[in-house]
Parts: C-alpha cells; sequence; structure tokens
C-alpha cells in the first residue's frame, strides 16, 4: 500500500468515527452545535499522527458530512464559517505534533472562531434585546465548546500517555 493510500484509508476511517460519534448528542444547541461524545477527538488524533495538512483535510470533509447531517443553512458565508472552515481549523493541532494537547486548545479555539465570527454576523437577530452581540456569541459558542473542549483534552491526554496517537506509525 502506498502512503498516500495509507492516508487516504487512515482519513476515511477517522472521519466516519468522528461522524458516528458526533451522532451520540448529550446537549444540542437550539441554532446549531451540540455536545456529543467526543467528536473531534478523532480529527485531532489524525491531525496529531499525519500533521496539520491532513488534519485540515480531515476536518473539512467532517464538517461538509455535518452539514449533511445537521444542516442550519442561513447564508452561504455562514454554511462556510460554521461546516468546513470551523471543522478544519480543528486539523491545526497537526501543528503541535509534539505538543498535544495544545494542538487541542489551537483547534478548539480556531473552531471557537470560525463559530464566533458567524454567530455575530448572521444570528445577532437571534440576540435577547439589550444584549450585546458579541458577548452573546461568545456565551453561545462556549457553552458547548468548552464542554467538547473538557471531554478532548481528556481523551487526547489519555491517548497520549498511552503512546496510542502514533500507533502503526
Amino acid at each position: 500500500m502506498t502512503k498516500q493510500t495509507e492516508i487516504l484509508a487512515e482519513i476515511i476511517v477517522f472521519v466516519t468515527l468522528a461522524a458516528v460519534l458526533h451522532q451520540f448528542t448529550f446537549f444540542s444547541m437550539p441554532q446549531g452545535g451540540r455536545v456529543t461524545a467526543g467528536s473531534m477527538i478523532p480529527i485531532f488524533w489524525l491531525a496529531l499522527r499525519r500533521g496539520a495538512k491532513v488534519g485540515v483535510i480531515a476536518g473539512i470533509v467532517f464538517g461538509l458530512i455535518v452539514l449533511m447531517i445537521e444542516p442550519f443553512f442561513f447564508h452561504p458565508v455562514q454554511v462556510l464559517l460554521d461546516y468546513p472552515i470551523a471543522f478544519g481549523l480543528l486539523g491545526l493541532a497537526g501543528f503541535f505534533r509534539q505538543i498535544p494537547l495544545l494542538g487541542v486548545v489551537v483547534g478548539v479555539f480556531g473552531r471557537f472562531i470560525a463559530h464566533f465570527i458567524a454567530g455575530i454576523i448572521f444570528f445577532a437577530s437571534y440576540v435577547p434585546e439589550g444584549m450585546n452581540p458579541v458577548l452573546y456569541s461568545v456565551i453561545y459558542q462556549g457553552s458547548y465548546l468548552l464542554v467538547e473542549f473538557i471531554i478532548s483534552m481528556i481523551i487526547i491526554y489519555i491517548l497520549f500517555r498511552r503512546k496510542y496517537i502514533d500507533i502503526y506509525r
């Protein structure tokens, strides 16, 4: 098997695992976003194994699958920000292969920024009267991404400590 075929097979497996984990939802937000059974972890794992390029590609594919699973379409730019860009930014973890937990921080922060911008620009009409749209977007996005972040940090820490991040490589 060539290296490219091996990487493509890993992308397929890890994105599929992310999509399956995404189906196990603990909490859903009214305008999109949910706390899942660690659906970002396979993307982080792949990015930490194969680097940022592969991680970003896998994240974009995962974002497009999430769009198909739970579409929340408001505007074409919003769709780009909330799906392929936000989930693609998870792959930035691959720049921090020697410090995986920092990679998780950077990946989740990147996803947060994409959702945050979409929230301010496209969902200001959902903001309660008298509340600042910036603050609302921070609270809204942070309410589910913080929990997803904690789940991801714990599992990636365990995978790293047990040396599973680099298994079969």
